[in-house]
C-alpha cells in the first residue's frame, strides 16, 4: 500500500497548478456511456480513482484511449454488458455512478456493492429513490439489480442532497422520455461540471448549480470535447498545507469561484488569499488567529451540501486549525466516522477535544511532532501530510494508496514546493 516519509518543519512555497476535479471525473466517464459517438474529456488526474472507472468502463465493453496527459478518448459503441465485475465494484464507491447510465443504455444494470472510503454509514436509498421514481424496478440478491422496460420523466424529490445520487437520476432522465424535475438537487460544482458536459453532449438541462434541475428527455445524445473544472478540493488542501507551513503559495488553474465557501471558513481563522486570472495567492505571514464570532463567542466551522463548507474538507481545516492561536468549533454533520482520525493528531500533540463523533474543539498553536500515522481515507490522509509538514522531526504515513485514489502526484509536486517527502 506505500509509505511516505516526511521530515516536517519547512515552509512549502512556489508555484503548483490544480488538478482537475476527481469527483467531475468519474460521473464524467460513466457519462460517456450514453452516446454511441466518441467523448474526450480533458484535464483529467492521473489518480487511482480514475484508472479504477476506466477498468469498469472497459470492462463493460468500452474502449479507452489516452491521446495525452490528462486527456481520456472514450467510445461506448461496443458496450452490451450491463453487469459490472464485483472485484471491480469494491474498488471504489463511485462504481454506483454506473447504473443510471447502463440503465439508459441496456435497460438493466448489476452493481455489487461498491467499496470507498470509511467514514461513516453511506446511504445509496436516493439512487434507488431517484431511478424507480424514473421507472427502474431494483431488486437485491447479493447485488443491486436494476431494470426497465422504458425510462419516463418524473417530478422528484429527492431525500437528501446526495451528489452521487443527484448525479444517477440526472444521467438516467437525459434520455428519459418526457421531462424530470429534480429538487433538492445536488448543485456542488463537479455536479455542475457533469451537466456542462451533458449539455455539449446534446442533452437538455435548466437550473444547473441550483437544487431545482429540470431535464428534458431527448433521443439521443453524441459525443462531445469536454474539459472539468479544477479540483476545489485539492486547492483547498494545498491552501490549508501553505498557510499550516507558513509558505508563500500560487496555486495556478483554481477557478477561484469554487472555494468561496472555504475562504468564509478559512478567514474564521485567520487565514486569506488573493485572487487574479484564475491563480490563487497564499501569502506568507499570515495572522493565523481565531476571529471570534460577534460577542466575542467561539466560532463555529461547520459542513454542509454546496454552497456550505464542504464535507472533504473538514479533515484539512481541522489540522490547520491546530496551528492557529484560539480556540474554534469544528463539526462535522454529514459523516459520523470522519472525525476519528484525530486521536492520530492528538498523539502528534495536537490540542483537540473530540466531544462526540461529530464535533471537535480545537485549541492553538501547537507544536506537534513526529509520529507513525496510517491513513483512513482520502482527505484524513492529507490532512496527516499537512501535520506531518508542519511537525518536528520525521514521521511515517502508511496506507498511503487511499490518499493516492484522490491526489496526483503528490511526492514530485510537494517535493517541488521544497517539501522533504519521499515514498517507499
Amino acid at each position: 500500500m506505500g509509505e511516505y516519509f516526511i521530515e516536517g518543519g519547512v515552509p512549502l512555497s512556489g508555484t503548483i497548478r490544480a488538478s482537475g476535479n476527481k469527483n467531475a471525473a468519474l460521473p464524467c466517464i460513466a457519462a460517456a456511456l450514453l452516446s454511441d459517438d466518441p467523448v474526450t474529456l480533458r484535464n483529467i488526474p492521473d489518480i487511482e480513482d480514475v484508472q479504477a472507472m476506466l477498468e469498469i468502463f472497459a470492462a463493460l465493453g468500452g474502449s479507452v484511449e489516452k491521446p495525452g496527459p490528462g486527456v481520456l478518448r472514450l467510445s461506448a459503441s461496443g458496450v452490451t454488458a450491463s453487469a459490472i465485475p464485483p472485484e471491480l465494484a469494491r474498488k471504489i464507491r463511485a462504481s454506483i455512478l454506473f447504473a443510471g447510465p447502463l440503465l439508459a443504455r441496456t435497460g438493466r444494470a448489476i452493481l455489487p456493492p461498491p467499496g470507498g472510503d470509511v467514514i461513516g454509514r453511506r446511504r445509496l436509498d436516493t439512487h434507488f429513490l431517484a431511478l424507480t421514481e424514473l421507472g427502474a424496478k431494483v431488486r437485491t440478491n447479493g447485488s443491486f439489480v436494476f431494470s426497465c422496460r422504458v425510462l419516463k420523466g418524473a417530478d422528484i424529490f429527492l431525500d437528501e442532497a446526495s451528489v452521487t445520487g443527484t448525479e444517477n437520476a440526472v444521467m438516467a432522465a437525459v434520455l428519459a422520455r418526457g421531462k424530470t424535475i429534480l429538487t433538492n438537487a445536488a448543485g456542488e460544482p463537479h455536479v455542475q461540471d457533469l451537466c456542462r458536459m451533458l449539455t455539449a453532449m446534446g442533452a437538455s438541462i435548466e437550473g444547473t448549480g441550483s437544487n431545482i434541475l429540470t431535464i428534458t428527455g431527448v433521443k439521443k445524445l453524441s459525443g462531445a470535447d469536454f474539459s472539468i473544472g479544477a479540483d476545489f478540493m485539492e486547492v483547498g488542501s494545498f491552501i490549508g498545507l501553505a498557510a499550516a507551513t507558513g509558505g508563500d503559495l500560487h496555486i495556478e488553474g483554481a477557478r477561484p469561484a469554487d472555494l468561496r465557501p472555504a475562504k468564509i471558513a478559512f478567514g474564521k481563522l485567520g487565514i486569506v488569499w488573493a485572487e487574479e486570472d484564475g491563480v490563487i495567492h497564499v501569502p506568507a505571514r499570515q495572522s493565523m488567529a481565531v476571529n471570534s464570532d460577534l460577542g466575542g463567542m467561539i466560532p463555529k466551522i461547520d459542513d454542509a451540501p454546496w454552497p456550505g463548507f464542504p464535507p472533504d474538507l473538514t479533515s484539512i481545516i481541522t489540522v490547520v486549525a491546530t496551528q492557529v492561536e484560539g480556540t474554534v468549533l469544528i463539526h462535522e454533520k454529514m459523516f459520523e466516522s470522519r472525525m476519528f482520525f484525530v486521536d492520530k493528531l492528538i498523539a502528534m500533540g495536537a490540542r483537540i477535544v473530540l466531544c462526540d463523533p461529530h464535533r471537535a474543539v480545537v485549541s492553538g498553536p501547537a507544536k506537534l511532532h513526529g509520529s507513525e500515522l496510517h491513513s483512513p481515507d482520502v482527505r484524513a490522509g492529507m490532512a496527516m501530510i499537512i501535520a506531518a509538514m508542519c511537525a518536528e522531526g520525521k514521521s511515517v504515513i502508511r496506507n498511503v494508496y487511499q490518499i493516492e485514489r484522490g491526489y496526483e502526484n503528490l511526492v514530485d509536486r510537494l517535493s517541488s514546493l521544497g517539501g522533504r517527502i519521499s515514498r517507499n
